[in-house]
């Protein structure tokens, strides 16, 4: 994969806040789903998640738009990334 940096460069979140990385891609369902909102429920709000997966997390999406996250998928050559961010994580505090 591409470093973090430059994936999230790729995306509209924000790329003064810290990664991290989660690997899902030899998981089955629903663990990728299951591994990915438990992360996102233990990270700070101005933490950027990125998640590597083989595939397009189509059942994430909508629980991501239920807990107010913003997103973005990027296809690379060998995997799918997707960067959730919280938009106004100021308010958060």
């Amino acid at each position: 994969m591409q470093s973090p940096s430059s994936v999230i460069d790729r995306t509209d979140a924000p790329s003064d806040r810290p990664p991290e990385v989660i690997d899902v891609r030899t998981l089955g369902p629903p663990e990728p789903l299951k591994e990915t909102l438990e992360t996102l429920a233990d990270l700070d709000a101005e933490t950027v998640l990125v998640q590597r997966n083989d595939r397009a997390p189509q059942f994430l999406y909508p629980k991501l738009d239920d807990r107010g996250y913003a997103y973005e998928t990027v296809d690379l050559d060998d995997e799918v990334v997707t960067v959730i961010w919280q938009e106004d994580f100021e308010e958060t505090r």
